[in-house]
């Protein structure tokens, strides 16, 4: 019987089309609708989906909302499924030009039914936090980057050159500059702002690091050089699980880092990566890559491999493809609990093997290294707005 059964009643089926304003959904038995609807909120929903409902499993796409409802629909005793959103047309939704959210409900619930309807990963409460907090630090950032720019082309307006320095420490620039007062009044909005951003990025900081603490696997990524905090709890917070991937390559084409495919009439033809996924994490990775290629020792083999790359492809090339090849050591790391070891990397060894040649020693040092590392990582430069005089 499709979908189980529970206590001898088959299980029901149901649609949901999660709206900004409302949602659509729709119950479908034996192929047939037997219920349909549009409430306002999730809670209006309580005679279709509450606690005293026969058990149901309720598909809907990936949202903003999706894991609320996740949780919610897990609280009221139903299974909750959340459709992955890049294979939604794959299952009929938008099919002929049909697009509304009665029909995506139907939809829905008929995939469902039928037990064609892929299903999305979700991410566990404690790397939800984890990401909301690397998301937040990342706003910030923009935030104080655009107010910077801002601040330095009005002073270019005026003629007046500012030394080029980190976001952070731009205040004490403004503050020994020679501008006259009335500058100094149109500026005022925007120092105070950036002060005050300055101050809530260094309190988001140390929130992300204690978050981060909690998560071992972030100080054995990071040592790896080039892997940051941010890049590191960033590529946990996506991946969340490492067991759910089978190889280093789904882990790849997850994260959009594989290059689209075109092949036919025997002829294999390969373009730009897919760039699916968490865009953040992947610019995350692009950005250590470049990292590697610039500082890395010169004997270190990921380095080696990218300028190998280069010299056939080009730089930028070579840093998109070593962005890809981190991504996959990362997860290997992760999941078989090593750290990064330059001398064994490109070795065919056992996964069994792997593990036990690392040794105590080489492994204390290498966390060691990457705590130093981690604890390095400088707080942001805050300057009160009196001391602009």
């Amino acid at each position: 019987m499709k979908g189980g059964a529970q206590g001898g009643t088959t299980m029901r089926m149901i649609g949901l089309d999660l709206g900004g304003k409302k949602i659509c959904f729709c119950e479908v038995r034996n192929g047939k609708v037997v219920r349909r609807g549009t409430v306002r909120s999730l809670e209006q929903l309580v005679d279709v989906l509450g606690p005293n409902t026969p058990k149901a499993r309720v598909l809907y796409e990936a949202c903003r909302e999706g894991w609320h409802v996740d949780d919610k629909l897990l609280s009221w005793g139903h299974e909750p499924w959340m459709l992955d959103t890049t294979r939604a047309k794959q299952v009929g939704i938008g099919a002929h030009g049909k697009k509304t959210d009665r029909i995506d409900a139907e939809t829905l619930a008929r995939v469902l039914e039928q037990n064609r309807a892929p299903r999305a990963h979700v991410l566990s409460p404690e790397r939800r936090r984890l990401r909301d907090q690397v998301n937040i630090r990342r706003t910030l950032v923009q935030m104080r980057a655009q107010l910077a720019t801002t601040i330095r082309g009005i002073f270019r307006e005026q003629g007046i050159k500012i030394g080029a320095c980190p976001p952070d420490y731009l205040m004490d620039k403004v503050r020994e500059a020679q501008i006259e007062p009335w500058l100094r009044n149109l500026l005022d909005p925007l120092l105070r702002t950036l002060c005050t951003t300055n101050e809530q990025l260094a309190q988001a900081e140390v929130v992300l690091e204690q978050l981060c603490a909690k998560e071992p696997a972030i100080t054995v990524l990071a040592t790896i050089k080039g892997v940051s905090l941010v890049v590191a709890a960033s590529f946990v917070s996506v991946i969340d699980e490492a067991g759910r991937f089978k190889n280093a390559h789904q882990v790849e084409a997850y994260l959009g880092l594989v290059p689209l495919e075109d092949s036919s009439g025997g002829k294999r033809k390969l373009g730009s990566i897919t760039k699916q996924g968490n865009s953040y994490l992947r610019t995350l990775l692009v950005q250590a890559a470049w990292t590697i290629v610039r500082t890395a020792s010169p004997d270190d083999p990921l380095r080696v491999w990218a300028e190998s790359v280069a010299a056939r492809r080009g730089k930028r090339i070579a840093v998109v493809a070593l962005s890809r090849r981190l991504a996959g050591i990362m997860w290997a790391m992760w999941r078989d609990g090593t750290v990064y070891e330059p001398g064994a990397l490109g070795k065919a060894q056992a996964r069994g093997l792997r593990v036990q040649a690392q040794s105590a020693n080489f492994r204390a040092n290498a966390l060691s290294a990457a705590a130093r590392k981690l604890a390095q990582r400088r707080a942001p430069h805050s300057t009160e707005v009196s001391a602009l005089g």
